[in-house]
């Protein structure tokens, strides 16, 4: 059972990274407080190993009970053989609370893409949206994993170090406490750039999944006109930037990391150098347990300010990636359905008044303009014009992936800006000119998204789209896999598949996009007779090229950018000598 996602959605409006972090672990926040609390008691023996060495050294040079050996050695071992169940449980704590917010924030991220419109799909790659979903996710999750384990661990050993130094040796304690403040202000000094380089490598790494998912789907085209050295070149100058961007980002991390070891090592012999000097002379009652101590502590503590320094690249590159998941979380390009009134019945009548589209960037130039016209339910409307008339443009407001930036569509006499489209949808099918199908079984793709359809239906579907006489030769039948875009069938046979998918749903309103043009003359044949079955009783709107598929239209509506310039059937637009008859008459010669 998906995890619940809403508030996720809700949350994020461009707040700082960090913020978003809590906002994400907030569900497993007390799991997340007892495995702190388990790790402290699991890490205690790193910084308590010190103050024993010291007791056992102080035992055997100024000869002290024998007892005070045993009992530091004793609960050092105790802490040490608890370790491996109190880990287990740390990670199940802390590794479990991690699992469950990338599961929840992929959830979040598809379901978040199920709500933008279509406009946004066609601006951000396909390969964008994946490298989020995949990449940036698991990044968040490796961030968190390894701050939490190795930063609480260096967070816990400088503590627990410090207090301890504050009783044993308090006058070393300021000298120790130098080391903290040069770290935090290495740090300081370094973020900005570092975030900088991250948000420049990402941006690269997600440029890289958009070619790369380019490059895959035009292998086919590529191979059959011998453009791979073409290919290569544009893929090799992606790789190049990923590399250049790569290495400025490494050598900067480089440079953070070898700024960071030289000082804090230097500030260590120094320290070392005058704790020696102070014992030696006497200046302060330093005992032998306790220089062994310091020493011991001084690796300790510069260890652990080293680890929380080596962390910065990661928690940058995972602050970067919250970053980018937040571009999806807060895009604004969203369907509004909330609030508004859900579609129960339909039956099929469309009314544009005076509709105008523009799409975003080229509103100077509509791609639909001031169109008017009224369609009875159960009426076949063909849209035919040149590339660019704005026939899919058309398309798109019906499906209602498109709003009219002016006037009004109506369906069934309500502006369709007042329904939830997501019902609406219930009574659409759609047959586009390349038929979309998933890697699975014929019976999974007729049936998508109907889990209650039985095999007889499945089947009646298939005979109507006449499809069921290659199914059944196919070795499974109706539980043969199609292969990926349903690459083990023919054009023909993966566009009956998707007649089929239609016809099973009982669509009130079709729409035929193109869906015979990539087909040869008996395909076409075959899926003609099929289209005719499943047009019968619903409203149907058909874009076309081919006469044959446009001439039993009621009536044939000509498009010339964005606006009506001619309507009626076959015969009175072939008569009248106008735009129709302009474009048919390479068909009928």
């Amino acid at each position: 059972m998906a995890p619940p996602v809403a508030p996720l959605e809700h949350r994020y409006r461009g707040e700082h990274p960090v913020r978003t972090l809590v906002w994400l672990l907030r569900p497993d926040r007390w799991r997340i407080a007892l495995a702190f609390v388990v790790f402290t008691v699991k890490h205690s023996p790193v910084w308590l190993l010190p103050l024993t060495t010291a007791a056992i050294v102080d035992t055997v040079v100024d000869h002290l009970p024998i007892g005070n050996l045993w009992s530091s050695a004793g609960l050092v071992l105790a802490i040490l053989l608890v370790n491996l169940p109190l880990h287990l449980l740390w990670v199940r704590l802390m590794y479990g609370s991690v699992r469950r917010m990338g599961t929840a924030l992929r959830s979040a991220l598809c379901t978040r893409m199920q709500q933008l419109s279509i406009g946004y799909h066609h601006r951000v790659s396909a390969g964008v949206l994946q490298a989020k979903v995949v990449r940036d996710v698991e990044t968040i999750e490796q961030m968190v994993q390894q701050t939490s384990e190795m930063g609480l661990g260096a967070g816990t050993v400088l503590i627990g170090g410090l207090v301890i130094i504050g009783l044993r040796a308090p006058e070393f304690l300021p000298i120790f406490l130098v080391v903290v403040p040069c770290a935090a202000l290495l740090v300081m000094r370094m973020r900005l750039r570092l975030r900088t380089r991250n948000e420049h490598f990402r941006r690269d790494i997600e440029q890289l999944s958009t070619r790369v998912a380019e490059m895959t789907r035009l292998i086919s085209v590529t191979r059959a006109h011998g453009l791979e050295d073409s290919a290569l070149r544009r893929m090799n100058g992606t790789l190049r930037r990923v590399l250049d961007s790569a290495m400025r980002l490494d050598l900067l991390n480089g440079r953070v990391a070898s700024a960071s070891w030289v000082l804090l090592n230097i500030l260590g012999l120094s320290f070392l150098t005058g704790a020696a000097l102070v014992a030696y002379y006497e200046v302060w009652d330093v005992s032998a347990g306790d220089v062994v101590m310091l020493s011991a502590f001084l690796a300790t503590l510069t260890n652990s300010t080293t680890t929380l320094l080596s962390l910065m690249p990661v928690v940058t590159k995972g602050l970067e990636s919250v970053r980018s998941v937040g571009e999806v979380l807060q895009a604004p390009a969203l369907e509004e359905n909330e609030g508004k009134a859900e579609v129960t019945a339909v039956r099929g009548a469309f009314t544009f008044d005076e509709v105008s589209f523009g799409y975003e960037g080229d509103e100077r130039r509509p791609a639909v303009s001031r169109l008017s016209l009224t369609v009875s339910p159960g009426e076949t409307i063909a849209l035919v014009g040149a590339s660019g008339a704005g026939k899919s443009t058309v398309l798109n407001l019906l499906i209602g992936f498109e709003r009219p930036t002016r006037g009004r569509l109506l369906l069934d006499g309500v502006d369709m800006g007042a329904l939830d489209l997501r019902t609406y949808r219930r009574f659409v099918s759609v047959v586009p000119q390349e038929s979309i199908l998933f890697e699975g079984t014929v019976r999974e793709n007729v049936a998508y998204g109907m889990d209650d359809a039985d095999e007889g239906t499945v089947r009646e579907a298939l005979a109507a789209a006449n499809a069921l006489e290659f199914v059944d030769r196919l070795p499974g039948g109706l539980d043969a896999v199609v292969g990926e875009h349903g690459a083990r069938l023919s054009g023909g046979q993966r566009q009956r598949l998707a007649i089929a998918r239609a016809l099973i749903r009982d669509p009130r309103v079709l729409i035929l996009d193109e869906a015979t043009s990539a087909l040869d003359t008996r395909s076409e044949a075959l899926v003609q007779q099929a289209l005719s079955r499943l047009v019968r009783g619903r409203t149907t709107f058909v874009v076309a090229h081919r006469l044959s598929t446009i001439r039993g239209a009621d009536r044939i509506v000509v498009l010339d950018h964005g606006e009506i310039v001619e309507s009626g059937t076959h015969e009175e637009l072939l008569a009248r000598g106008g735009a129709y008859a302009a474009l048919t008459v390479g068909q009928l010669n």
